[in-house]
């Protein structure tokens, strides 16, 4: 796993337009694209997953469609794993849909996983899975979000078949226990089903390991929204160089920092990124590779 060597950090590719550096040109998804595409480049050799956030770039309709459709294949060819931050979630042949568009092998968009929404039923879940498991791909359940008003509906408690009560975010998790088993990888353990299991709640990530021991998981919250790196690894386990088990992912913090939105040089603008994704990977295999205290 080239996490191991490089660190767990996951680089958002989130064009914010207001962030956009005037290097890359006006605000829209010309420079989304070119921006994107860069970022990407400035990965290669710093970081092993990068995730561009698809609602950002589909505010701009059609022309956002094609520069998130560059990004994506930009990062594929340089050997980065991408996952797609575009929460899709519906049923039957629309969930099909979804899953061959952006999972398939013709994929305009190709990617390496999707991140999902669990709250319609396994069988919205279920065409991701599947085709997943045909191509070798992989699905992110969110769980455990990030956002101030995850608890709202997340940290509900329902009743299990045993007759006790749990949060709502640990019965899914329980939920998808076959899933998990059916995109195990033979080589690793890991499974490509994973979990959305935020920084900012690090005990609600340890709980979501001992329910689902193989899963990934995806932790956003680190950095900008508040989440340290000892909370942001919280959900990992000890493994050969480390705490392993997910990535962290980091938007703002690491590709719009603000020494990069004032670069006045494309050098200028390299280095500041290169900085701000070096300065996070060594924060957070730091806390990969101290002993954590007991929950």
């Amino acid at each position: 796993m080239a996490t191991r060597a490089l660190g767990p950090l996951c680089v958002g590719v989130d064009p914010h337009p207001a962030l956009l550096p005037a290097l890359f040109g006006p605000p829209g998804p010309d420079a989304a694209a070119r921006w994107g595409v860069a970022v990407v480049e400035r990965c290669v050799g710093r970081a092993v997953v990068c995730k561009p956030q698809a609602g950002l770039f589909e505010r701009w309709g059609a022309a956002g469609m094609s520069a998130l459709e560059r990004v994506c294949q930009a990062a594929t060819r340089a050997g980065l794993v991408v996952i797609l931050d575009a929460k899709r979630g519906d049923i039957g042949s629309t969930a099909e849909g979804y899953a061959k568009g952006y999972l398939g092998p013709d994929s305009s968009c190709p990617c390496d996983a999707i991140t999902v929404n669990p709250y319609m039923g396994l069988d919205a879940l279920e065409p991701f899975v599947a085709e997943a498991e045909r191509q070798g791909k992989g699905v992110c359940v969110l769980a455990r979000t990030s956002n101030p008003g995850s608890a709202d509906f997340q940290s509900k408690r329902v009743e299990t078949a045993e007759g006790a009560a749990e949060p709502l975010y640990l019965h899914v998790a329980r939920a998808l226990g076959p899933m998990i088993e059916r995109l195990r990888g033979p080589e690793t353990g890991w499974s490509g089903l994973m979990l959305v299991a935020g920084a900012t709640g690090p005990a609600e990530a340890r709980g979501l390991r001992e329910v689902a021991r193989e899963a990934l998981f995806l932790v956003p919250g680190y950095g900008e929204q508040g989440g340290g790196a000892r909370e942001a690894v919280a959900g990992f386990v000890d493994g050969p160089g480390g705490r392993e088990g997910g990535v962290v992912n980091a938007s703002r913090s690491v590709s719009l920092p603000g020494s990069a939105q004032a670069a006045n040089s494309a050098r200028d603008w390299e280095s500041a990124i290169d900085q701000a994704i070096e300065t996070a990977q060594r924060d957070l295999l730091a806390a990969v590779r101290s002993r954590m205290p007991q929950a």
